[in-house]
């Protein structure tokens, strides 16, 4: 296992990253006092809702109430920190967002009618993650399989039709295949829906209500694992491949052992470190969604929320949304750099 004081100091230099990108972000999300108006705006509002629920303010004198409202709003923001100079209310916001006290949006809701960020944002993951998580599992499954039968004869019809598949597909982005395979499979023959997440209006048996989901769920995971598979397996063949051209891979050959102890013994275990990170942090980065996939397919997750967000201007939303990724790809990193010295003894020697 890698030392304590390597884990430890690793650690902390993500743990510092994370605090940088979510400053700046909270920074740019603020930029002309963004954030600063939408929590103003909230306090005055909540301040307001919560008074004229009180029937003992409602009987005072209109100039007695305006004065006590404003008090009220003037003490709130002045406990928010919102009073102080720019540089220490970025700071309160950047503690707020570390800490997932994310506010409410300023224009999103939940279907529940809910306004806290965290609400939304955890309403829509589940969503995402059975489409994307799914889709990257699929073809990250499908991309080692074929990636390791064409590293059998490369430079034979199979790997040269294959790398030329990657290629068309690596420069063609997803969402353009979703607009075809949207044309064609749902408009044109008409073999699965158009869009959403299930029918309207939706079945009211749960079996019936998964199988529904399922059916819309299909082309936009096909599509997804068919537009990603090519390039992953070309991926996967060139790191074995290298791999295959180390001293001991061709020591293992001279020695006359068979191509596939050589895979088994040889190859596939320091092949492995970059496989399972491309595989990790493409399963991070599938908790993002696709922005412009889920709004083709208009499939209610993180990517479709966040292009609402952006449109909308509501950016708790967006700087929620970059805080739970920012931590995700952290955790990721860190159980990667564990992972890499049992998967691969010459890292874990190297530290």
């Amino acid at each position: 296992m890698l030392p304590v004081k390597y884990l430890a100091k690793r650690a902390l230099i993500l743990g510092v990253t994370v605090v940088i990108a979510t400053y700046l972000t909270v920074v740019i999300a603020n930029a002309g006092g963004l954030v600063d108006q939408i929590l103003t705006s909230q306090i005055r509002f909540e301040i307001t809702q919560s008074l004229s629920r009180d029937p003992a303010f409602s009987r005072l004198p209109e100039d007695v109430r305006e004065k006590m409202l404003e008090e009220r709003i003037t003490n709130a923001i002045k406990a928010k920190g919102l009073d102080k100079p720019f540089i220490i209310r970025s700071f309160i916001y950047l503690v707020d967002a570390l800490t997932l006290r994310l506010g409410k949006a300023l224009v999103l809701k939940s279907n529940a009618g809910s306004r806290e960020v965290a609400d939304i944002i955890l309403e829509r993951l589940p969503n995402t993650i059975a489409l994307f998580t799914t889709a990257t599992i699929i073809y990250s499954v499908i991309g080692i399989i074929v990636g390791l039968y064409m590293t059998r004869k490369p430079g034979k019809f199979f790997d040269r039709f294959m790398a030329m598949v990657a290629v068309v597909t690596g420069v063609i982005p997803p969402w353009f295949f979703a607009i075809i395979f949207l044309l064609i499979f749902a408009f044109y023959v008409r073999l699965f829906p158009l869009g959403g997440f299930v029918s309207v209006p939706a079945p009211s048996d749960p079996f019936l209500f998964a199988v529904d989901v399922l059916y819309h769920m299909a082309l936009p995971l096909i599509t997804w694992t068919i537009a990603l598979f090519p390039y992953w397996a070309y991926v996967v063949r060139n790191i074995v491949i290298q791999t295959y051209g180390e001293d001991f891979v061709t020591i293992a050959k001279a020695k006359g052992l068979s191509d596939d102890k050589i895979l088994r013994r040889y190859v596939l275990r320091p092949s492995m470190p970059p496989i399972v990170t491309n595989v990790a942090l493409s399963l991070v980065f599938s908790l993002q969604g696709a922005l412009i996939t889920e709004v083709v397919f208009n499939w209610p997750g993180i990517g479709y929320l966040l292009n609402l967000a952006i449109l909308s201007t509501d950016a708790p939303i967006v700087i929620g949304i970059t805080v739970i990724t920012a931590y995700l790809l952290v955790i990721t990193v860190f159980i990667l750099e564990i992972l890499y010295s049992i998967l691969d003894p010459r890292i874990r020697v190297a530290r």
